[in-house]
């Protein structure tokens, strides 16, 4: 996917008059990244690496990926359509698998996926790669919503 595919799905789940900023917690506008696509069961989040998110070997702190995977995710079962039913969710587990290095000016892609669950449990997925097609990292969650 490029970004100019991104940013044209950005535009097309986006409501009219919506701010995808204003989506973000102040956790999220610190860190930078912004959402991109995101619908029912399946949201991705987007993070161009600055030096702020870099560790001391000069590459990707590993909590930044963890950060894109737990949103992403949670993203992925919050969505709904009706702005005055809106839903929360809370992290009980993350697991992360790091596969490659990401560097500065690297935009990377965490899709969360919904994958099956219970009325307030919920089991998702996340993969992130990067500008390249790369995969970068992957995780799983397990979340709860109310």
């Amino acid at each position: 996917m490029t970004d100019k595919d991104n940013k044209n799905q950005t535009s097309s789940q986006v409501r009219p008059g919506d701010k995808p900023e204003d989506k973000l917690s102040n956790f999220g506008q610190h860190m930078g990244y912004e959402l991109g696509q995101w619908s029912e069961n399946r949201a991705t989040v987007i993070l161009t690496i600055a030096e702020c998110h870099l560790n001391r070997a000069g590459i990707m702190h590993g909590g930044v990926l963890a950060t894109l995977i737990d949103t992403a995710c949670g993203y992925a079962i919050i969505h709904n359509p009706d702005p005055s039913k809106q839903r929360r969710a809370v992290t009980l587990s993350l697991t992360t698998l790091f596969t490659a290095p990401a560097n500065v000016g690297d935009t990377l892609y965490a899709t969360g996926i919904y994958k099956g669950g219970g009325k307030s449990t919920k089991f998702l997925s996340c993969e992130v790669f990067n500008q390249h097609k790369q995969l970068v990292g992957q995780g799983e969650a397990v979340m709860k919503i109310f």
